[in-house]
């Protein structure tokens, strides 16, 4: 009698999965896909800070945020997950004033991150809004992720 040997039905689900997945983007962490990343959100988000204290005519243009990122010194390649990501970002900024900020970034292996800046160039964790609410400030603290087809 010849016996055949067969893969349960989860194990095989999750082959399959684990190659379907294999081809939706990398999520490696490189200096370059975070510089990519971090720049385009902060100019969102403080456009919507200038948004809620009613400062017209700040556009994402008109900032012009460019990012230098680095991993922990020179002596640590700049690959690679960890919380010891500074990233320098130089922007234009609701005054029409250039400025340079130190960002701290805690990055994931999922290609997820956390950044946050120097308060006393972005604000506090609060603002007050122009209808004299206060709010979060969008720029104080925030989290996004690298594009995965980058």
């Amino acid at each position: 009698m010849t016996r055949t040997r067969t893969i349960p039905v989860a194990i095989a689900l999750a082959v399959a999965a684990s190659g379907a997945l294999a081809g939706c983007g990398q999520p490696d962490v490189t200096r370059a896909r975070l510089e990519r990343a971090i720049g385009p959100a902060f100019a969102n988000l403080y456009v919507q800070r200038a948004d809620l204290l009613g400062e017209p005519g700040v556009t994402v243009q008109r900032i012009g945020a460019s990012t230098a990122c680095d991993r922990g010194g020179p002596k640590i390649s700049d690959v690679g997950p960890g919380p010891d990501w500074i990233c320098m970002i130089h922007f234009t900024d609701d005054h029409g004033q250039p400025q340079d900020g130190k960002f701290e970034v805690q990055v994931r292996a999922d290609a997820t991150y956390i950044a946050g800046g120097p308060s006393k160039l972005i604000g506090q964790a609060t603002l007050t809004d122009s209808h004299g609410q206060d709010v979060p400030n969008p720029v104080f603290e925030w989290d996004g992720a690298f594009d995965p087809d980058d």
